[in-house]
């Protein structure tokens, strides 16, 4: 009597992995990487003031003083604003997202450089380092947003209407902006040696060409024209809509500040992909 057929499963070829194996894989790589930012993240924390007293609390306590400082002072020297009653809430609604977007971009350009001893281990990868760095400056500049304006708005008679949806809004144009920018720039800095000076003092007039002191409704043609391809005129625009619900902003366009951000971002991406090694053995 013949013996009942039984399937034999066939060897796999070399080099090949089941569904099943692949799954693992891909599980085991993404806790990998979280362990990996999460680590990035601490490490960071320890360093900003770590070793002063009130530690990571400096870190949001510096920006802090630094802009409710400046806004007394301009205060003083401008008391009324080119829009509503009360200059310090209008400054800060210029000054906070332009800080947000400085200290941001800058972190984030500086990931490579800040993490290369840690690059060098296999269970870190330069993405991880650029979220990492994205993630942590991103939550310290909405922790200063939120006390900033809470503050000035407790404390000082504004006669404004902040929307809260449109105030996140604006945030998150600043943060994307930065994330794009400083991306691009990650990969720059290193690459090219003469650009990080240079950098620097493209940004100098920056603070001026932002709109912080002014709106962009009062420039006059043909400078506005000049000006509305700034990204930042149209975060500063769409902070100060959300919180001067009468102030339209019709200048302002999501489709270009977050069409410019994304493309920066993904083309700082694909450079680092390609050559991230090249970079990191710098």
């Amino acid at each position: 009597m013949s013996e009942p057929f039984t399937s034999v499963p066939l060897p796999q070829r070399k080099g090949t992995r089941s569904p099943l194996q692949l799954k693992e894989i891909r599980q085991h790589r993404r806790f990998a990487s979280l362990r990996a930012i999460s680590a990035l993240i601490l490490r960071e924390m320890q360093t900003s003031h770590g070793r002063s007293a009130g530690g990571y609390m400096w870190a949001i306590a510096e920006p802090v003083g630094g802009i409710v400082l400046l806004t007394l002072i301009f205060s003083v020297g401008f008391r009324m604003p080119p829009l509503g009653t009360n200059f310090a809430i209008f400054y800060a609604t210029g000054i906070v997202p332009f800080m947000a977007y400085l200290d941001v971009s800058g972190k984030v350009a500086s990931s490579i450089r800040y993490s290369k001893p840690l690059l060098a281990y296999p269970a870190v990868t330069f993405v991880d380092a650029l979220i990492g760095r994205i993630l942590f400056n991103s939550i310290t500049q909405i922790l200063v947003a939120v006390l900033v304006f809470t503050g000035i708005c407790l404390f000082m008679d504004t006669r404004t209407d902040p929307q809260l949806d449109q105030v996140a809004l604006g945030m998150l144009m600043a943060l994307l902006l930065a994330a794009g920018v400083g991306t691009m720039n990650c990969f720059m800095f290193e690459a090219v040696n003469w650009w990080q000076p240079l950098w620097a003092i493209l940004m100098r007039p920056l603070f001026l060409v932002s709109c912080i002191f002014f709106i962009f409704d009062g420039i006059p043609p043909p400078y506005r024209d000049w000006l509305w391809w700034n990204p930042l005129v149209h975060v500063v625009g769409q902070m100060r809509h959300a919180f001067y619900p009468h102030y339209s902003g019709d200048y302002i366009s999501y489709t270009y500040q977050l069409g410019v951000s994304l493309a920066l971002l993904a083309l700082g991406l694909a450079l680092l992909v390609q050559y991230h090694r090249d970079l990191q053995n710098s």
